[in-house]
């Protein structure tokens, strides 16, 4: 690690969310982990949920090994700055579909589907029946 680090703003590092371009805060360090998104076990598709954020408590509740934590030190590139991190980040919920009425009648057309057949078939059944007495 170099002996006078970089200190970065959260705005800056939160810019680097790309698979081509990655940096993580951990700890108060801010790590450029691009060259390792290829590489990591659990996929680049982790690494990239957790920028943008604090992801001390993702990669803490994994439980990494200490080689991991070893591995860590060559990614480094500089601390936060904390007056810049956001106390809480604010909880935006995902859009859900509104409830569509119309999709009800689909439901009714694929058991129609299925059921109107059906009859026609059990009433050739019961005219054969009663034609051949």
């Amino acid at each position: 690690m170099a002996s006078d680090p970089k200190v970065h703003t959260f705005e800056d590092v939160a810019k680097h969310s790309k698979t081509k371009d990655c940096w993580l805060i951990l700890s108060g360090k801010v790590y450029d982990v691009t060259p390792f998104m290829e590489d990591h076990p659990g996929g680049d598709e982790v690494l990239l949920s957790a920028t943008g954020k604090d992801a001390t408590n993702d990669f803490e509740d994994v439980g990494h090994s200490d080689s991991a934590r070893e591995m860590m030190d060559q990614y480094y590139i500089g601390e936060i700055d904390p007056a810049t991190v956001p106390l809480k980040r604010s909880y935006i919920p995902p859009q859900q579909s509104q409830y569509n009425p119309d999709k009800t009648s689909d439901f009714v057309i694929k058991i129609l589907q299925f059921l109107v057949p059906l009859l026609i078939l059990g009433l050739a059944f019961v005219v054969r029946s009663y034609t051949k007495e």
